[in-house]
C-alpha cells in the first residue's frame, strides 16, 4: 500500500446549481485510481466533514489515490437547494466531471448513506467509474424532518456489472440486515457485502473495521484486475 500524501486542496467546482465546496486530497504520482466520496444527508446535518466520509477518504487515500469530497447543492458553502435526491444526481456527475477533466484516471466511486443512494446510480451509469462502494445504504424509508418519507429504489445495481462493495452496522436503523442482504442478493456480480458486527448508521466506534473492510476490498479489486 502507498502513503498518502497530506496535501489537501480547497476549492469549488462549477456544479449545474451553482459552486460546489470541496476538499481534494492529493495523490501519489503514479496514482491508478481518483476517487469521489458523497456525504449523507445535508437534512440530517451531513457535510464532507462526515466522519464516515473522512475515513472513507483515508482508505481510499492510503493506495495513492487522489480523493475528492463535496458539498451537495445547499450543504456547507455550496451554492443551490435540497433538491430531494434529483438535483444532487446531477452533483455527482460534475464532481465526476471534474475529477476526470483533472486527473485522466479511472474513477472509484465511494458513498455513505445519502450520498450512497444517490451517487451509486450517477457511478453505475458512467464508464468512466470502474469500482463503487455503498456505505449505510438505506433500504428503508428515511425522512428528515423537513420532508416526507423518501424511498430509495436500487433497481439500477441489477445490471451494474462493475466491482461492487456494501458495507453495513448489523443495527444500521436504516439498513436492517436481512433487507440488505434480499438487495444485495438481487443485483449483478460482482459484489460484496460486509456487515460489521456492533456497527450503527455511522459506523460509531466502527470506523476502523470499516476502514479496514474499504481497503481489503480494493487490494482484491486491484489484484482482479491485474491478474486480468
Amino acid at each position: 500500500m502507498l502513503s498518502s500524501n497530506p496535501t489537501i486542496r480547497s476549492l469549488f467546482l462549477e456544479g449545474p446549481a451553482g459552486r460546489l465546496e470541496a476538499l481534494l486530497n492529493a495523490g501519489a504520482e503514479n496514482a491508478t485510481h481518483a476517487a469521489l466520496v458523497c456525504h449523507p444527508h445535508p437534512m440530517f446535518g451531513g457535510t464532507l466533514h462526515n466522519k464516515v466520509v473522512f475515513h472513507t477518504m483515508k482508505a481510499l487515500n492510503s493506495f495513492g489515490f487522489p480523493v475528492l469530497r463535496f458539498n451537495f447543492r445547499g450543504a456547507g458553502l455550496s451554492q443551490g437547494e435540497h433538491a430531494h435526491g434529483i438535483g444532487e444526481l446531477d452533483d455527482v456527475r460534475a464532481a465526476l466531471d471534474w475529477l476526470d477533466s483533472e486527473f485522466h484516471l479511472p474513477l472509484m466511486f465511494a458513498g455513505f448513506s445519502f450520498g450512497a443512494a444517490v451517487g451509486l446510480r450517477a457511478a453505475c451509469a458512467d464508464s468512466r467509474v470502474d469500482a463503487a462502494i455503498g456505505l449505510g445504504l438505506p433500504v428503508t424509508p428515511v425522512a428528515a424532518d423537513t420532508e416526507s418519507p423518501r424511498v430509495y429504489t436500487y433497481e439500477f445495481l441489477q445490471t451494474c456489472n462493475k466491482p461492487k462493495l456494501f458495507v453495513s452496522g448489523d443495527r444500521d436503523q436504516f439498513g436492517p440486515r436481512a433487507s440488505l442482504q434480499a438487495l444485495v442478493a438481487s443485483i449483478a456480480e460482482p459484489k460484496k457485502l460486509v456487515v460489521i458486527e456492533g456497527g450503527d448508521h455511522f459506523f460509531e466506534g466502527r470506523l476502523r473495521e470499516l476502514r479496514e473492510a474499504i481497503e481489503a476490498w480494493v487490494k482484491e479489486v486491484q489484484t482482479t484486475t491485474a491478474e486480468n
